[in-house]
């Protein structure tokens, strides 16, 4: 059972709140999602700061230890840079799916330095802000798609993305809107 699901359907994080974490999309701008997300990284390094038992602990099967979320996310924002990129320069790329479980093995997610981890994701975080503040006007229309079939505009793709960090920020603090 894949620990982060791969959301065939995901329209519906833009359309309603996770019933989860509560994260609503509708009610983000896009022009705000940097803002957010820079706001989201900085949370994050409270939690890589826990003792390594409470980071590196899983709290069930089906959930990744906080170490290992912080991982995913710090590689979510790299990815989604590149797809934006992508998105800016080209018309309509077809991007392929991220085996993300994958990643998390192969590149030991669990074995990983929560202090680098951190400022990692710090930086990931604050690159793809960037590439967000730098989207105006009609560029965020701009289209992409992922191998699946899934198309996003840069607006939906921007709000789509900014559910991930949201989500698993909850994950690991168990706070709604974090």
């Amino acid at each position: 059972m894949p620990i982060v699901p791969d959301d065939k359907d995901w329209t519906w994080v833009l359309e309603r709140p996770c019933a989860e974490c509560g994260f609503d999309a509708s009610t983000v701008s896009p022009e705000s999602v940097a803002t957010l997300l820079r706001a989201n990284a900085a949370s994050w390094e409270g939690v890589l700061r826990q003792p390594a038992d409470v980071v590196r602990r899983r709290p069930a099967d089906d959930r990744w230890a906080p170490l290992e979320y912080a991982c995913h996310v710090r590689d979510v924002c790299a990815l989604y840079r590149e797809r934006l990129v992508l998105m800016l320069r080209d018309d309509d790329p077809l991007y392929p799916n991220w085996d993300q479980d994958m990643t998390a093995a192969e590149e030991r997610y669990d074995e990983q330095d929560p202090v680098a981890v951190s400022l990692q994701l710090q930086a990931t975080a604050a690159a793809l802000a960037d590439a967000f503040d730098g989207v105006h006007g009609d560029q965020w229309l701009r289209t992409g798609r992922r191998s699946d079939g899934a198309r996003f505009s840069i607006a939906g793709f921007s709000r789509y993305l900014l559910h991930d960090p949201v989500h698993h920020l909850y994950d690991v603090t168990g706070r709604r809107g974090s």
